[in-house]
């Protein structure tokens, strides 16, 4: 297996931790740039709600730079290594920089509906409970850059079908890599 830091995004629900854990299982190591956000909220007392993360987040990226969870999240990246949740261009460009080639940008799609029942069941505190919820957060994720990033992966794959079916298109993609 030759170095790779794959760098997944997609909107929230489509499936980029189910890459992430079907990578894991073919040896790689995970970061997740959420936990990052996440650890760091609960660190500043802010309410671990998704208003309170997500409004967490966009604060830090407006006083510390586009990239800032990027830039938390190097000191746990090694080769051979996942990336879930890149969110913007900057932040990708700042994982370039760092692994060159080396990086590939893969964007999850799938259906709004599919994506929004998938978070519900998926029970995080940070979780939308509601369609208002859900767009307003996919409206602050796309205001972050993250459309501007999946028009720009390196490659595509669609989760709009079975659990097997999305783990064997991830395989293909880290083997054909």
């Amino acid at each position: 297996m030759s170095s790779k830091v794959y760098v997944v995004t997609g909107m929230p629900g489509a499936g980029k931790e189910e890459f992430a854990q079907t990578a894991v299982s073919l040896g790689y190591s995970l970061i997740r740039m959420g936990d990052v956000v996440r650890k760091e909220a609960a660190n500043q007392g802010i309410i671990m709600d998704d208003r309170g993360v997500g409004g967490f987040a966009s604060d830090e990226r407006q006083k510390r730079g586009a990239d800032i969870w990027a830039r938390r999240c190097l000191p746990y990246i090694e080769h051979n290594s996942v990336i879930d949740g890149c969110r913007s261009l900057d932040e990708m460009s700042l994982f370039r920089e760092k692994f060159g080639k080396d990086s590939i940008l893969i964007a999850i799609e799938a259906p709004a509906d599919l994506r929004f029942k998938r978070l519900q069941q998926r029970g995080r505190s940070d979780a939308p409970q509601t369609i208002e919820e859900f767009k307003e957060r996919d409206l602050r994720e796309i205001g972050w850059g993250l459309a501007d990033l999946i028009k720009c992966a390196d490659d595509t794959i669609v989760n709009d079908g079975s659990l097997e079916s999305f783990h064997e298109k991830v395989k293909k993609e880290i083997d054909h890599d």
